[in-house]
């Protein structure tokens, strides 16, 4: 299949964000966890504009219930990711779009309409950001930027977070925070990061960085699990191929048990 035609509607979806000056801001289950409605927006837009670039297609979006990943073409979208940024007007936010056949992203785009920069990636093709290819960087462990997640909506996890972060910050060089995995995944395929984890994120959150880590030549993994799949929640883990061995010495001598 060519690659789907999309970037217009991206481009439009990130005016859509970013001109809401006050969008009501609601919450949800679980702690920290916020929706605005300009995601709610920016969602029904990119789900209409979706379906006409490819009808019958299916959807597993965040702002959406019951989402069923099945063997379909499905559009997995994050509207805003970054969603508490978005409200503190931090400016590190971004739309992520994958399209999956059989489970498995085929194509993804993550959108920052604040820098306009427009990543995006074909499964065997390559990833670029406004038409320049990514490629991850050859820093060794001992040097490298860890980004992080803290997995807010889930308490539990906050002190294994922070420990396996401790552990990181004594072993490579430095942590950074962005509070947007998606932009995360982006800064370690275009070789500004070189290892990025959280113990627990949502598809819509990886799967499209996960095939823009992995064809810029970066490895993505879920360590807590028995295989990488994108229906569900999971730890997950993207690194270089200098990093990720000692990456996973990390976070696997901690247990989500």
């Amino acid at each position: 299949m060519a690659f789907p035609d999309v970037l217009p509607l991206l481009q439009e979806a990130g005016r859509l964000m970013t001109s809401a000056e006050h969008p009501a801001v609601y919450e949800k289950e679980g702690h920290s966890n916020f929706v605005t409605e300009s995601d709610l927006a920016v969602q029904k837009f990119l789900i209409s504009g979706l379906s006409a670039v490819l009808p019958e297609s299916c959807f597993f979006a965040e702002e959406q219930e019951q989402n069923r990943l099945t063997e379909a073409p499905t559009w997995v979208i994050d509207p805003i990711d970054g969603t508490l940024n978005f409200m503190r007007q931090r400016r590190t936010s971004a739309i992520s779009v994958a399209l999956l056949y059989e489970k498995v992203p085929r194509f993804a785009w993550i959108y920052d309409p604040y820098q306009q920069r427009m990543y995006q990636a074909e499964k065997g093709k390559g990833a670029f950001c406004n038409g320049h290819r990514l490629e991850v960087s050859q820093y060794p462990f001992e040097q490298a930027l860890v980004g992080y997640g803290t997995s807010p909506y889930d308490s539990s996890l906050a002190q294994k977070g922070a420990a396996c972060a401790l552990s990181f910050l004594q072993k490579a060089a430095d942590l950074r925070r962005s509070g947007s995995a998606v932009l995360d995944f982006c800064d370690l395929a275009a070789g500004r990061l070189e290892i990025f984890f959280e113990l627990c994120l949502s598809p819509w959150d990886y799967a499209a960085g996960a095939l823009l880590v992995e064809e810029a030549g970066g490895v993505f993994s879920m360590p807590f699990e028995e295989k990488v799949r994108f229906d569900r929640p999971a730890g997950i883990l993207a690194a270089t191929p200098l990093c990720v061995q000692n990456a996973l010495e990390v976070l696997t001598s901690f247990s989500l048990d």
